[in-house]
């Protein structure tokens, strides 16, 4: 009897769903759209009951209705959900207020302030292994300790999204051990016990979720999640992990050297170590892999300002007057020349997290003039987040990790133009993977490498196919060298004037 492995990918705008075959080859997709809340400036929320359970249910159950598969052949279940999200939960799993998202959720500024000065530069590094920002989870926990007591004092654990579908799903508050050691310092040993020693700043280590491996059983599914999500019951279920890491295995970042860029609604990168790193314009730490280190960050936008683009510059084309408006903008800037005549975009609309770490940074349009289009606008953007990747490789690069080849995932590598700007800024190709499905495909992937169908790590890369390679072009990238040095200049000659505005 065939046996199949479904994963879960919970993103910010869109939860996809894939099963694939025992030759781990796609069998079907299914998705669903949702928002994201900005209530307030630096703030960004989902309801985790309303978004993250309801589409992994609606995900599961048209899987299954779409392909007529009986759920008792589904040998594995993996989810992951946005990593770095903090969401408070009473006994039942109930969430007892939003949650809080990613990096893009700048709220605990002031918490981040304070924890620099109680543990001063030294302790900080040791702690937690770079400079704190809104990637860290525990600074959220304080805030919500600081700013809602009565959602503090209720609270039986704190979770990330993976930890909250995985619990759903089984009954067990698991969390995959490379995303506590990377996203909840210190709240965790390095060998992914509790660190009671530390938690108690932030809060009891008994209200935190048990770190395990990321493809280890957490348990299966109950009865309860079967009458929700259509498997069947007693499914195995794997701990999970975060988007990002997800989408780093379904591509094959297991072996050093290897890195990724995940072009999702903001940017991630994840490089694959042979040793740990720090530097404080990045993240360093152990990866999900075991034996390897990972280096990390990201940019707070990339999807949502193309949305943005779109919604503000482009409002016309939604009316219905072309069929793809994100492929119409695509064509538009398809013969914008290297440097947008001129304009340079900082895509720092929602903060900045790597390389600079400032949750204050305010994007930028300079250069503008009477005579730019909103093509050379949107083409400008494009390119801002090219740079922005530049930026992260060029730090890599200085502290001995080589970056050969690029693998970019992700909706952005849909536009083909966007990947030629990023291959010609960086001067270095592209690898666009076969399957480039993303999170949900490597959550598949783990589940059966969890339930052994795959011996490890590097048995689960061997069977990824290899995809297309974007080439930068030569005049191009020269082109480009005046105008990344402008980009790198923006941020240090304004931050001081950034942090005046309110």
């Amino acid at each position: 009897m065939a046996k199949y492995y479904m994963g879960i990918d919970v993103g910010t705008f869109e939860t996809k769903g894939v099963l694939v075959d025992e030759r781990y080859h796609v069998v079907a997709t299914h998705s669903a759209k949702h928002t994201m809340e900005n209530p307030r400036p630096n703030f960004f929320e989902q309801d985790a009951e309303a978004v993250w359970w309801h589409d992994c249910c609606a995900v599961s159950k048209g899987l299954l209705a779409d392909t007529g598969i009986d759920a008792r052949d589904i040998a594995g279940v993996g989810c992951d959900v946005l990593g770095c999200d903090c969401l408070p939960v009473d006994e039942q799993c109930r969430p007892l207020r939003k949650a809080i998202l990613y990096g893009i959720d700048a709220r605990a500024s002031e918490e981040i302030a304070f924890l620099h000065a109680h543990y001063g530069p030294e302790r900080v590094r040791s702690l937690f292994g770079h400079t704190l920002c809104s990637d860290d989870i525990a600074p959220k926990i304080l805030w919500i300790k600081n700013h809602e007591p009565e959602v503090y004092a209720k609270t039986y654990k704190f979770l990330t999204g993976s930890s909250y579908v995985t619990a759903k799903l089984t009954g067990e508050y698991v969390i995959d051990r490379f995303l506590a050691k990377s996203s909840f310092e210190p709240l965790y040993t390095e060998t992914g016990a509790i660190n009671e020693a530390e938690a108690g700043l932030f809060c009891r280590g008994d209200q935190l979720a048990r770190a395990m491996d990321v493809h280890g059983i957490a348990g299966h599914v109950t009865a309860q999640a079967a009458a929700e999500t259509g498997l069947a019951e007693g499914t195995p279920v794997i701990c999970g992990t975060g988007d990002s890491t997800s989408e780093a295995i379904s591509v094959g970042i297991v072996k050093p050297g290897r890195v990724m860029f995940q072009f999702g609604s903001s940017l991630f990168f994840y490089y694959c170590a042979d040793r740990k790193v720090y530097d404080h314009r990045i993240h360093g730490g152990d990866f999900t892999v075991p034996g390897t280190y990972s280096v990390s960050g990201g940019t707070n936008t990339a999807g949502t300002l193309t949305r943005w683009m779109r919604d503000t510059l482009y409002f016309d084309l939604l009316d219905g007057s072309v069929a793809e408006p994100y492929a119409e903008m695509m064509e538009r800037v398809r013969d914008v020349p290297p440097g947008s005549n001129g304009l340079v975009v900082l895509p720092y609309f929602a903060g900045e997290r790597c390389p600079v770490n400032d949750e204050k940074a305010r994007g930028m349009f300079f250069g503008l003039t009477l005579e730019h289009t909103r093509n050379e606008i949107y083409h400008a953007a494009l390119e801002g987040i090219g740079f922005s990747v530049a930026q992260n490789v060029a730090v890599m690069e200085e502290i001995g990790l080589p970056v050969d080849v690029v693998t970019v995932v992700g909706g952005g590598t849909k536009n083909p133009v966007w990947m030629q700007i990023v291959a010609d800024i960086l001067g270095k190709p592209l690898n666009v993977p076969k399957v480039s499905i993303g999170a949900s495909y490597g959550c598949a992937l783990m589940a059966a490498l969890g339930t052994g169908a795959l011996e490890s790590f590097d048995a689960l890369a061997d069977v990824i196919e290899p995809g297309r390679i974007v080439q930068p072009d030569a005049e191009r990238h020269r082109a480009y060298e005046k105008y990344r040095r402008v980009y790198d200049s923006l941020y240090a000659a304004t931050r001081d004037l950034m942090h005046e505005l309110p």
